[in-house]
């Protein structure tokens, strides 16, 4: 059974993304605030979920969840970030979007890093001077919030695993509005992860 909250009473945000291991695409990442005494039998991790599961349950996540927003960082961005700090960043935009703020954040996986580490400046071709790269898309009062890190969260605590359907299925719903545009990399089906099929249409 997944965890409620890490500490009773504090006001925690579960983090996760989806698309980092993608060759297209933008990563996206949701931020989910549940009521202390949420309850779903399906709710796990959203990778151990069918489609048609992801799907049924994220109305019932927006309906119940005190608070929920989704992130995205671009392709553009990807590149001049690295999917690391995208990842990350797009975490962020989701948290600087909710309406409640939180108190903790609970973060899927082993890394994390707030705004000001994400290298969002590069430096000049003189090497001296700073150049910005992207903005952060965040609000100049967007605060440092704490946060743990937990490997495979999304297995473990209810708001990541909510975190995790919410970011996957708005992903999709992105790549399969992709596929319209770009038909021969089957992204409806691929979704951009490295199938052997989409390999071979990036070769072509």
């Amino acid at each position: 059974m997944l965890e409620a909250y890490l500490q009773q009473g504090r006001i925690e945000a579960g983090c996760d993304e989806a698309g980092r291991g993608c060759l297209a695409g933008s990563v996206f990442a949701a931020a989910v605030i549940l009521p202390e005494d949420f309850h779903n039998d399906l709710l796990n991790d959203s990778k151990q979920l069918t489609e048609k599961q992801r799907y049924s349950l994220r109305p019932i996540i927006e309906r119940e969840a005190l608070a929920w927003a989704v992130g995205e960082v671009t392709a553009q961005e990807i590149d001049k970030l690295n999917i690391l700090n995208a990842s990350l960043l797009a975490m962020h935009r989701a948290v600087a979007q909710l309406k409640l703020r939180p108190e903790h954040l609970l973060i899927d996986g082993n890394r994390f890093r707030q705004p000001a580490q994400l290298q969002l400046h590069r430096l000049s071709e003189d090497g001296k001077s700073k150049a910005t790269a992207l903005q952060s898309g965040l609000p100049d009062d967007y605060p440092e919030i704490p946060a743990t890190t937990i490997v495979k969260g999304d297995g473990k605590f209810l708001s990541i695993a909510a975190a995790s359907v919410l970011a996957k299925t708005y992903r999709d719903d992105a790549m399969l509005a992709l596929h319209e545009q770009f038909p021969p990399y089957q992204w409806n089906e691929n979704k951009g992860y490295p199938t052997p099929a989409h390999r071979r249409a990036i070769a072509e």
